[in-house]
């Protein structure tokens, strides 16, 4: 499932190539007809990422509410300018500055994709190696491949929505009383007063851990990939009440989910491993397996105490955890 670092990337991009700009709204697919007929030919004005929900806002006050949930994905194509603040000095998506990392790395996935951002998938679309160039320009607007439930066009640039869990018009209200019952988001709210409001729901409860942390009423954008990485880095017993988590310890969760997000956010992917070396954090970019503690570990000796890490199912969803380690 895209978490909360792929949501913040799309509405940044969204920012930079849609926002300011009259739209053309269609759904090929057919299934979101009326609401693109509600979008087509107003001007993006705004846009808002909390948690795993993007907002963007059209003229007259008219909002696109979208949840990528598990299978979601936007495709990008045409003339895509990248966002400075996800973009490291020479300005690529996905490069990074860090530990001595100065050119574009991907996974296999693409996950840092500037084409796809989402649910991973190959992108249909072939990016020139310019920050700004055009995609695609042999047919524009570019083919509708597939099963497309939204598409929005600019002059310019084209948008593709794909297998979302929501996608709908909302007035003004409506998107105040969506985002009211969201949990904090380290990029959108206060970070101090989501810190209060983040420990004081989780003490407050006796269920488990490692499900508030995927409740997006306590805390918005965490998934099950940093679920499972963040309890493993504070060393905590998934099945914890939350009322039984010392104060500083819910409180230092908080603040790694903040560090963790802003990292996904420049990088594109959910890293992780901290104090690697510059091969180490290069390697870890583009491959999955090198980048997480637990994550889809099975079975791997964990990488601090070498105790097998276990998978079982809690909530409904896969949970990596290791008994050395977390208990």
């Amino acid at each position: 499932m895209p978490e909360g670092h792929s949501v913040h990337r799309i509405a940044r991009q969204f920012a930079v190539n849609v926002v300011g700009r009259r739209v053309a709204a269609s759904s090929p697919q057919g299934r979101f007809a009326e609401g693109a007929a509600l979008l087509d030919g107003r001007f993006a004005t705004r846009v808002r990422a909390v948690g795993k929900q993007m907002f963007l806002e059209f003229d007259d006050a008219v909002w696109l509410r979208v949840h990528l949930g598990m299978y979601g994905a936007w495709d990008f194509a045409g003339q895509i300018s990248v966002d400075a603040t996800i973009a490291s000095a020479n300005g690529r998506m996905g490069q990074t500055n860090q530990r001595g990392t100065d050119e574009q790395i991907l996974d296999a996935a693409g996950e840092n994709s500037l084409t796809s951002i989402g649910a991973p998938r190959r992108s249909r679309v072939r990016m020139s190696e310019q920050t700004t160039g055009l995609a695609g320009e042999d047919e524009w607007p570019p083919p509708v491949v597939g099963q497309v439930r939204l598409r929005l066009l600019t002059d310019v640039t084209c948008a593709d929505l794909r297998g979302p869990t929501a996608c709908e018009v909302l007035s003004a209200d409506e998107v105040a009383q969506v985002i009211a019952k969201l949990g904090p988001d380290p990029l959108v709210d206060d970070v101090h007063e989501g810190e209060e409001r983040f420990v004081a729901a989780v003490r407050r409860k006796p269920t488990p851990i490692g499900l508030l942390l995927m409740d997006q009423s306590i805390v918005s954008g965490i998934g099950n990939v940093y679920r499972a990485e963040l309890l493993f880095r504070a060393r905590l017993d998934p099945h914890t009440p939350g009322r039984d988590v010392p104060e500083e310890t819910v409180r230092e969760i908080w603040r790694d989910w903040v560090r963790l997000l802003r990292v996904g956010v420049e990088t594109g992917q959910m890293m992780t491993m901290d104090d690697l070396d510059p091969e180490a954090y290069r390697l870890a970019l583009a491959n999955r397996d090198d980048r997480h503690w637990v994550y889809h570990r099975t079975g791997l000796p964990c990488r601090r105490c070498g105790t097998s890490v276990v998978l079982e199912e809690m909530g409904a969803r896969k949970l990596y955890w290791c008994p050395g380690c977390q208990t």
